[in-house]
């Protein structure tokens, strides 16, 4: 199941549950974001015809963070750019996340490993993220 989370109008992430299943291609994410999220399920024996991607100058100026749920469970608190808190969730194994705006903090549930996929080169903690505490997380 895909599930938007959002704030107002305004998509804060999508989560792609483990029990997601569709047959084909299937992309979640609009053309203007700078991380695409799909999904793809075949047959056995379907081929995807090989292919080198081209080069293409694209311009970053917000990292968008995805994570899949390898092991164990974590649950996410999600905020609003203002770092106003919107809710949390709780993901489980094979679960993944694509945090599209906001902010977002972790903790796990129980022991885990999570595989983060974001965008490149990883500058400098002070200019890449602004950490904040929230007073009402234990």
């Amino acid at each position: 199941m895909l599930k938007e989370i959002r704030d107002k109008n305004k998509l804060i992430a999508l989560v792609l549950t483990h029990d997601h299943s569709k047959p084909g291609l299937e992309f979640f994410t609009a053309d203007e974001l700078t991380l695409q999220m799909g999904y793809m399920r075949y047959p056995a024996n379907h081929r995807i015809l090989p292919h080198v991607h081209k080069p293409a100058p694209r311009g970053v100026t917000y990292t968008l963070e995805a994570l899949f749920v390898k092991s164990g469970s974590i649950l996410v608190d999600l905020y609003t750019e203002e770092r106003k808190f919107i809710q949390a969730i709780k993901l489980i194994k094979d679960d993944t996340i694509l945090f599209v705006s906001g902010g977002h903090g972790f903790k796990f549930i129980e022991e885990g490993e999570l595989i983060e996929i974001k965008q490149g080169p990883y500058v400098v903690q002070d200019l890449d993220k602004d950490k904040f505490e929230n007073p009402d997380i234990q």
